[in-house]
């Protein structure tokens, strides 16, 4: 059984950073596309990053030049770094993996982030 679990999450002030961890277990992620999403309160969830097999990545326009997906196929992780945080990056962000960025297999739990402004 596949287990995507995020860590790294947590208040901070913005213009601060913070690096989100995905690990996945029970199966190499290596031949999926690995997507953050984000949902804010009372907000629909929002894609902000994918990066496929292959390595290349597509951001969220609120979020390019800001944040940064990497994946580490070796190590079976892959990672959101954010720079420049916004009170409105504020949401839990949640890890997904699945053949593309739009069908998603499998989830994990979320890890929320709050920015102060």
């Amino acid at each position: 059984q596949v287990q995507l679990v995020e860590s790294g999450g947590g208040l901070v002030q913005a213009g601060g950073s913070l690096r989100l961890s995905c690990a996945a277990s029970g199966s190499t992620i290596s031949i999926w596309t690995m997507s953050w999403y984000r949902q804010a309160p009372g907000k629909q969830r929002e894609l902000v990053a994918h990066v496929n097999s292959g390595g290349t990545t597509n951001y969220a326009d609120s979020v390019k030049g800001r944040f940064a997906i990497s994946r580490d196929n070796a190590r079976n992780t892959v990672y959101l770094q954010m720079n420049s945080l916004k009170p409105e990056d504020t949401a839990v962000y949640y890890c997904g993996a699945g053949p593309t960025y739009y069908i998603l297999n499998h989830w994990g739990q979320g890890t929320q982030v709050t920015v102060s402004s």
